[in-house]
């Protein structure tokens, strides 16, 4: 019976390997195992900042929402507050869209917000 060697399996593997490793300086992109070390980092890389992005695009939205608030004479805490006073549920995506895209809306989210907050402090002193 002849020697079974993986000559084909070997050379299929880095040929994909090197393919991955397309567009890296040096001899990243040219030896395998150069290449292989730094596509291990990379995909450690990838599902780290996988979950980083989700905080970025939060942080970024924020930054939005407070924009747009202050605009209107409110800062971001005060205004999320009186949402939720108010029962409005938009998320900050949606929010920060908001800010940036069509501001007449979000000066009624504000006025609403401003309200709701007044009404709180109305009834706060009602009952003392």
């Amino acid at each position: 019976m002849p020697r079974a060697k993986t000559g084909i399996v070997r050379r299929r593997r880095h040929k994909a390997t090197l393919k991955r490793a397309k567009g890296f300086r040096g001899s990243r992109s040219t030896q395998y195992r150069n290449a292989f070390q730094t596509l291990l980092n990379a995909a450690t890389y990838e599902y780290r900042d996988r979950r980083n992005k989700k905080r970025d695009f939060r942080r970024l939205w924020i930054q939005r929402i407070n924009a747009g608030a202050r605009l209107h004479g409110m800062n971001y805490s005060t205004f999320i507050a009186g949402l939720k006073l108010a029962n409005i549920t938009l998320d900050r995506k949606i929010l920060a869209d908001l800010a940036a895209r069509e501001p007449e809306t979000f000066a009624t989210l504000v006025a609403s917000s401003r309200n709701a907050q007044k009404a709180k402090l109305e009834a706060k002193l009602a009952n003392a």
